[in-house]
């Protein structure tokens, strides 16, 4: 899996996988803002609030609350801080857990300004001084990898561990011995099968989506995420996907090369793909073909991917987890939970 998509749509829910290349671009549908039912409210136990990164610039972050050394969780392209809703408390035992929602993301504002890796990375860190945080551990996924790697570069001194939820891809790590990166566009020609659609009764509301949702797919998405990237209808039904922030195309072409990483490291690769239950279930010869087709090629790059990563940060741990999805922390939780537990138990602060 390489820059993935959360393709949260009318027509489609968040696909377990893809392999988007660059692509991803033309595709984002996260919303620049948030629009939720006042009858609604999040049951994830957090606190919402701004801070500003930039003049008239403000980011969504939340707060989970815990007591101990902090930690900051990063979402990947598409997502926002919504998607840790249950992931996030399981680790407030021992640490105080934050989320931040990227700029142009959910209800995190826009601007037009340049969306590159460091720019995304000085986000982190005003908003770690915002907190008033000297050090902090910051957990990414997918695309986050790329702020984690921007910011223990430019400011280790910031950072008491790094933590890759599937993350370690080339856009966080290449020291030019990782696959070449038309191994990662040949995989996004090479997409999954595209799941069936949701029927009126699954867009009755949005916790009939949910539901529904984690049916066909086998992971559960925190209804909170969905509700910052599909629109809700005047009656109460599940709308359209919402339209990504203008401008954010600039995130492939700000992208970086991380040649190195310093400091403890925890890096988790989800290398072979579970079957999504409606795969499972199809009869359809064609869609058995693509799938097979795409999780093989996936599982090799990302197998590349992992050994060039291990060989090439020695201060890294590298964990590779099987019968997985890309959201891990979602798919394969209590493993990664003690994964992350052990990691942490380990750090100076």
């Amino acid at each position: 899996m390489i820059i993935h998509e959360t393709e949260l749509r009318r027509t489609a829910p968040p696909p377990s996988a893809i392999f988007a290349g660059l692509i991803f671009v033309a595709s984002m549908t996260a919303p620049a803002f948030s629009q939720t039912t006042a009858a609604w409210k999040d049951p994830s136990p957090h606190r919402a609030s701004f801070v500003t990164v930039d003049p008239d610039l403000r980011l969504e972050v939340l707060d989970w609350g815990g007591s101990g050394k902090a930690i900051v969780l990063l979402a990947g392209l598409g997502n926002t801080a919504h998607v840790f809703d249950n992931f996030a408390p399981k680790l407030t035992g021992k640490h105080h857990v934050y989320g931040i929602t990227r700029r142009g993301f959910g209800a995190s504002e826009y601007s037009g300004s340049e969306y590159g890796a460091d720019r995304l990375g000085d986000d982190v860190v005003a908003v770690i001084d915002a907190l008033k945080l000297k050090k902090a551990v910051l957990v990414g996924h997918s695309l986050g990898g790329e702020e984690l790697s921007s910011v223990a570069n430019r400011h280790p001194d910031r950072v008491a561990g790094l933590v890759y939820l599937d993350a370690g891809y080339w856009y966080a790590f290449d020291n030019g011995k990782v696959p070449d990166r038309s191994e990662y566009q040949a995989g996004s020609r090479g997409r999954p099968p595209q799941p069936p659609s949701p029927g009126e009764a699954e867009l009755a509301s949005f916790s009939a989506y949910t539901q529904w949702n984690t049916r066909l797919t086998g992971i559960a998405f925190p209804e909170s995420e969905l509700h910052q990237s599909l629109e809700l209808t005047p009656d109460g039904r599940v709308g359209k996907r919402r339209n990504p922030p203008a401008g954010a195309a600039s995130i492939a072409t700000g992208m970086k090369k991380y040649a190195t990483i310093s400091g403890p490291v925890l890096a988790i690769f989800a290398i072979s793909h579970r079957l999504a239950p409606w795969i499972k279930e199809s009869s359809d010869p064609e869609i058995q073909k693509t799938q097979e087709e795409f999780a093989a090629k996936q599982a090799t790059v990302a197998q590349l991917q992992a050994k060039a990563f291990e060989e090439g940060v020695p201060t890294a741990r590298v964990v590779r987890i099987a019968d997985s999805n890309h959201y891990v922390f979602l798919s394969n939780q209590s493993q990664v939970l003690r994964e992350m537990q052990d990691f942490l138990s380990h750090l100076r602060w």
